[in-house]
């Protein structure tokens, strides 16, 4: 066989399911490996595309989620997602064409050095030099992808390595052992927590890998300690739980927050800083912290932890439970604050103003969506109210990108998610920005055979930038943000899709409800009030955290 045959057999050998890509010149040999191979190739429309369903595939399941592109433009293209994916902590493996390493020392046609490109956005990645290392790269980029912290790695294949003849068979993979927390940890833990007054948890993307959402339920239960979520760490907790606290992270000051102005201990599990900065809720430095993770914590001014208890999440909080006493404790405050989240939620539940308010549209949203049902947010001003409104039952159904925060994930996340559970509801929410980045993958969608509905949130601008641009210059003042918009029904009708427009808040649900029902693809346009936007920051700037 070829260098490309057994790279293939490698990826079959690491249980991979589909490849994401587009073809090339310089990746022709690993295409017909492919053809042979179980693995389903799935050509997109263009490779951003492409990365992003790899980096939404390895976040739901926790496998490396492959993307394939050729060389120079095609690897160019492919950076976006395969760097979104590295900092939301989600695996992926992107395999590049190259051209032959008897090219490589001159000036060459669309030639890159794609290892050096590659460094910065990618826990490790290498070049294919000679056939029989095939087999070791392979299996070293699949274990650094998917060993904690997650992320992206890169291999670069040569097409004259390709096609040189190889004998060689996939390594044996390697079983990971969990490592546990210390003992003289979990109890200096269990005694802080005892001691404190007013402790709050804050859950990170780390517990939902983790898989930790039973033992930090149970933990927040036993204990009495009201539980805040990140925007990636949506559904750890029930959001019915009555010491749920809902998300934080908003740049506004928000009712969450407020636990925090009035907590004396934060217990933080699975919190990456990358997903809410420490600065925003412990600004000088003072609140005690106990960190509980799989990881030692990233240093941080404002994030200096009393304890570090590293090691398998849910065996860390059941140890401490075993001696933690909070028995006689109630968190008075923090049940004062959930009620204050709640009616602020519900405030808009019967709002039948148009252009909908984006509450209402999230809140219409829920409703309609099941439990294990599958929201992916895009970015804009639209995931700042999804992060607020949308709330989840369990993890991983509402998918945010919150640490490289790419535009145009929504779309081929989608495609991703229904691949992956294509017996759930799966909505992609977009702006019209967002939507107009990656919305050929609908084509992909069709083709493939992953029936889903993608929201637009239509205010015919940049809503987030001009939100910040007001923020900070004063309402009005917003520039650089306007442009134009096809006719989204029939742009999606032109595809072969179903195309919605809403023209009432009435309706939304049935529309909704029609669109999920369908076997292909839906696309509907919804006009948004983002005015709310401010008035949301002018409520934020008087909000009161008294206790």
């Amino acid at each position: 066989m070829d260098t490309a045959e057994l790279l293939v057999k490698c990826l079959e050998n690491e249980g991979v399911e589909y490849v994401f890509g587009l073809p090339g010149e310089e990746n022709l040999h690993v295409l017909e490996a492919l053809k042979k191979s179980p693995i389903k190739f799935i050509t997109t429309r263009h490779e951003q595309g492409a990365a992003f369903m790899a980096d939404v595939y390895g976040r739901l399941t926790g496998k490396a989620g492959v993307c394939l592109s050729t060389l120079g433009p095609g690897a160019t293209n492919l950076m976006t997602g395969v760097a979104d994916a590295n900092l939301d902590g989600a695996p992926l493996v992107a395999i590049t064409g190259q051209v032959g390493t008897d090219r490589m020392h001159i000036e060459s046609h669309q030639y890159l050095d794609l290892v050096a490109m590659f460094a910065p956005v990618t826990k490790w990645n290498k070049q294919i030099v000679r056939p029989s290392i095939t087999p070791e790269i392979v299996r070293k980029a699949f274990k650094r992808a998917q060993r904690e912290k997650p992320g992206a790695v890169h291999i670069d294949l040569p097409e004259n390595i390709a096609a040189m003849p190889v004998e060689g068979k996939p390594l044996r993979k390697d079983n990971v052992e969990k490592s546990y927390a210390s003992f003289a940890t979990t109890r200096a833990a269990a005694a802080a927590i005892s001691q404190a007054k007013n402790p709050i948890i804050l859950v990170g993307n780390g517990a939902i890998r983790a898989k930790a959402s039973d033992a930090v339920t149970q933990f927040a239960t036993d204990l009495n300690i009201p539980v805040a979520n990140t925007f990636m760490g949506k559904g750890i907790i029930p959001y019915t739980h009555p010491l749920a606290l809902w998300t934080v992270g908003l740049q506004q000051r928000d009712f969450s927050i407020c636990g925090f102005d009035n907590t004396d201990l934060v217990i933080a599990i699975g919190y990456d800083l990358i997903e809410f900065s420490p600065k925003k809720w412990n600004p000088d430095g003072e609140i005690p912290i106990i960190h509980i993770a799989t990881k030692l914590a990233e240093i941080d001014s404002s994030y200096i932890p009393e304890v570090e208890v590293v090691g398998d999440i849910s065996d860390s909080l059941n140890e401490i439970l075993k001696v933690a006493n909070r028995h006689d404790k109630e968190p008075p405050y923090a049940i004062k604050l959930r009620e204050s989240i709640r009616v602020d939620y519900e405030h808009h539940a019967k709002d039948d103003a148009f252009p909908m308010k984006p509450q209402k549209v999230i809140y219409d949203l829920r409703q309609v969506m099941g439990p294990d049902d599958i929201v992916i947010s895009d970015v804009g001003a639209h995931k700042m109210w999804i992060a607020r409104h949308y709330h989840c039952h369990s993890p991983n159904t509402c998918i945010i990108s919150n640490g490289f925060a790419a535009m145009g994930i929504a779309i081929p996340g989608a495609l991703a998610a229904k691949l992956v559970h294509p017996n759930r509801k799966v909505v992609a929410v977009s702006g019209d920005g967002g939507f107009m980045m990656n919305c050929q993958e609908l084509e992909t969608a069709l083709r493939v055979g992953t029936p889903f509905v993608t929201l637009i949130f239509n205010d015919g601008g940049y809503g987030l930038i001009e939100w910040k641009q007001e923020n900070q210059f004063g309402e009005g003042k917003a520039s650089f943000i306007k442009f134009g918009n096809p006719d989204f029904v029939k742009f999606a009708e032109s595809m072969g899709l179903k195309g919605y427009r809403v023209e009432a808040a009435t309706d939304l649900v049935p529309m909704l409800k029609e669109a999920l029902a369908q076997d292909v693809p839906a696309v509907i346009d919804c006009r948004v009030d983002y005015r709310e936007n401010m008035r949301f920051t002018k409520k934020a700037g008087e909000l009161n955290c008294a206790v």
